[in-house]
């Protein structure tokens, strides 16, 4: 297969940017040519790599040949980093997901300790922890706090410890909706908070209590800080993680409606097993925060 860094570099940008348009303004070329140059390489690898759709999507036989532009694009910027030449010599961008809870308490101040050598710039992908392993399957990034054990080929995973949460709510809302604790009848008709309509902490935590799924009423808040926010002032009850609890200025705005039932969800480091430094780097300082922050004990 004869494919050139310049074809790779233009089916990354077609993916990330998601039109062939878009695509010629980050590369700094014509439409024309950026479809060009995606049938030049659709040619040399003799299979349809990308739908002409809005957004573009890979194809099957695409993704294998993304993950190829991903490693070769990472291994040419770090180099021209390294020496010094070329438009990319500057700041490396690493594109990571994460979900938004782990951004909300301890992975900024991860990335805060990138060692400032390394010159590097980050493009944080947000999403439920359970869809990061989704979005790094799809080759969008190139590392991910993810749900997922297993690794995407071509992927190294490390364990990083797991985000224990609680179930919350606001003294009244204790009050009116929970006079007899977590029963399930009383899980049918309170209301709860969702971070959104991908989350299932919560409807997962309920079918455990109850016995079977339930479908209470559900306010959709999709923002860590408005997420604690809302229960706080009693729209309802939620799974609140032990580190942004911690946190609070004051701890008595919310009740444990079952402290001895923590929700422990296990969190992994995936991240493509190519000899980038940056990446190295990247790794070493999101494995060290989620040591300092997650509970060993849960790793």
């Amino acid at each position: 297969m004869d494919v050139s860094l310049e074809q790779l570099r233009t089916l990354a940008a077609v993916i990330d940017e998601e039109t062939f348009d878009a695509a010629s303004a980050a590369l700094g070329i014509t439409p024309s040519a950026v479809s060009q140059r995606i049938k030049a390489l659709e040619s040399a690898v003799g299979r349809v790599l990308v739908t002409r759709s809005k957004p573009v999507r890979v194809t099957p036989p695409g993704a294998a040949v993304l993950r190829l532009a991903r490693v070769t694009t990472r291994l040419a910027d770090d180099t021209a980093n390294e020496i010094g030449i070329g438009a990319t010599a500057g700041f490396a961008t690493l594109p990571i997901a994460v979900n938004a809870d782990s951004l909300a308490t301890w992975f900024l101040p991860a990335l805060a300790r990138m060692p400032a050598r390394f010159r590097a710039v980050f493009d944080v992908h947000v999403d439920d922890q359970d869809r990061t392993f989704e979005l790094f399957s799809s080759e969008s990034v190139l590392a991910a706090v993810t749900s997922g054990a297993r690794p995407v080929p071509g992927c190294t995973v490390t364990p990083l410890g797991s985000m224990r949460y609680f179930a919350c709510a606001a003294p009244d809302f204790t009050e009116a909706h929970f006079p007899r604790g977590l029963t399930a009848q009383a899980l049918a008709t309170a209301p709860v908070v969702v971070f959104n309509r991908k989350d299932t902490l919560q409807h997962r935590f309920i079918a455990d209590v109850a016995g079977h799924p339930l479908q209470p009423p559900a306010h959709y808040l999709p923002a860590s800080a408005d997420f604690v926010h809302g229960i706080q002032l009693g729209l309802g009850w939620g799974l609140v993680p032990e580190l942004q609890y911690a946190a609070l200025p004051q701890r008595d705005s919310l009740v444990h409606l079952a402290p001895e039932r923590p929700v422990d969800v296990p969190l992994h480091w995936q991240v493509w097993s190519v000899d980038s430094a940056p990446l190295r780097a990247l790794t070493g300082v999101v494995t060290a925060a989620a040591h300092r922050s997650l509970d060993p004990a849960r790793r």
